[in-house]
């Protein structure tokens, strides 16, 4: 009889530097074509870059920071009500949050050139640390369309 396949039966391991989770989901993002090693050493190397900038934290402590900082937490989705499009300020979930803060400090990192990605990531990691930089202007812009439309937010469903 054949293995039934179950989400819960795949579960993702921790990073074998950190042991985090975290790390080990970024690192799924960051990878293209199924390279892992590549990204493996791209987001290990930009944490070493972090570290030789910040004394009194580790990069760890800086990357979850980074994260957590660029997460948005109300976001506008379309509704459409009697023919008109309104855009409604609705509570983004956990999960969907982290995702979109991977999403957005990669098209940050990725948008810059000229410098290795390591380099690049390592920036804007500590661009979101200290709460500047490409991906915390997304959340800016999202919480601020969020804000605008707040007189929609009674068609939330």
């Amino acid at each position: 009889m054949a293995k039934k396949f179950t989400a819960s039966s795949q579960q993702l391991k921790p990073d074998s530097k950190f042991k985090s989770k975290l790390a080990a989901k970024f690192i799924n993002c960051l990878m293209l074509d199924g390279k892992k090693s590549v990204a493996e050493r791209v987001f290990y190397d930009a944490l070493d870059i972090i570290v030789k900038k910040v004394e009194d934290k580790t990069a760890l402590e800086v990357f979850e920071t980074a994260i957590n900082n660029a997460k948005p937490m109300i976001e506008v989705r379309s509704k459409r009500v009697g023919g008109a499009s309104y855009q409604v300020p609705m509570q983004v979930n956990p999960k969907r949050q982290q995702s979109l803060a991977f999403r957005w400090i990669l098209q940050s990192a990725r948008g810059k050139k000229g410098k290795p990605m390591c380099q690049r990531l390592a920036n804007e990691f500590m661009d979101c640390y200290n709460g500047t930089g490409g991906a915390m202007t997304t959340r800016e812009n999202v919480h601020r369309m969020a804000e605008a439309n707040k007189a929609f937010a009674h068609f939330a469903w």
